[in-house]
């Protein structure tokens, strides 16, 4: 897998992908077994895997430029808190079922547009990744846009849950449209990005009954490794085989 030297796309930028996608996979993960209903555990867990599938592309495309014997498995489970880079909200505890599926849309719409510009980048290999991946998040979104209507419009304690669940997730969103010094020359139009998610939210949110939230404070931080006291404890469930028995293999 060669680099294409004309990228706009540092590494830290294509860690953060990787890092997002992998920490919210391994959140999803916490469902196996424990889901509502068996069709939508088996749902949730399939996304893990989508999910999975995606850092496993970008972690491979990291690892050929930062060369120094780096492999996927070494950035997953070798890096510490302060150098992950994944978003907040991917690293928030479950909470209930409505606000594990209201996470996974706010992440998964903001994947559609972000990739949909990916896919046309100037680097063939993200483009590929992106290209690709595509397909996936078109139905994570679906999925879970079907869900927050379901819950939003659906019996009074669902509908209290899921404004629950928007008091307690959105304060994270704002992180998404918030670049890192890394971000700020790659060359997508993040302003289009926030004005398409937002277009996106607002609609699925009017035919669920649920109220777009006002604007507030934005909590940042997970782009440059500042995280909240969750991600160490993810990591040292994650990580603690590799690091037990370093290099150990099946």
């Amino acid at each position: 897998m060669l680099p294409n030297p004309n990228s706009k796309y540092p590494i830290p930028y294509i860690l953060h992908l990787a890092d997002s996608t992998l920490i919210l996979s391994q959140r999803n993960s916490e469902w196996c077994g424990h889901g509502p209903i068996l069709e939508q555990d088996i749902a949730i867990t399939n996304i893990s895997l989508d999910l999975i599938g995606q850092s496993r592309n970008f972690y491979r495309y990291a690892a050929s430029l930062i060369g120094n014997d780096a492999t996927e498995d070494s950035l997953a489970y070798l890096r510490t808190e302060r150098e992950f880079k994944n978003l907040l909200i991917t690293e928030l505890p479950n909470g209930d079922w409505g606000q594990t599926i209201l996470r996974q849309f706010f992440f998964s719409t903001y994947q559609f547009y972000l990739f949909q510009q990916m896919q046309n980048s100037n680097d063939g290999q993200l483009a590929a990744i992106a290209a690709k991946a595509l397909k996936e998040v078109t139905y994570h979104v679906r999925w879970s846009s079907e869900w927050v209507v379901r819950l939003g419009d659906g019996t009074d304690e669902s509908h209290q849950r899921m404004l629950h669940a928007i008091d307690e997730l959105k304060s994270y969103t704002g992180e998404f449209f918030v670049p890192a010094d890394y971000e700020k020359e790659i060359g997508l139009d993040i302003n289009l990005i926030r004005q398409q998610w937002e277009e996106k939210i607002k609609a699925v949110f009017e035919e669920a009954t649920l109220p777009y939230p006002e604007k507030t404070f934005t909590q940042t931080g997970g782009k440059t490794g500042i995280h909240t006291e969750h991600l160490g404890f993810i990591l040292a469930e994650m990580q603690h085989l590799q690091r037990t028995y370093p290099g150990a293999a099946w």
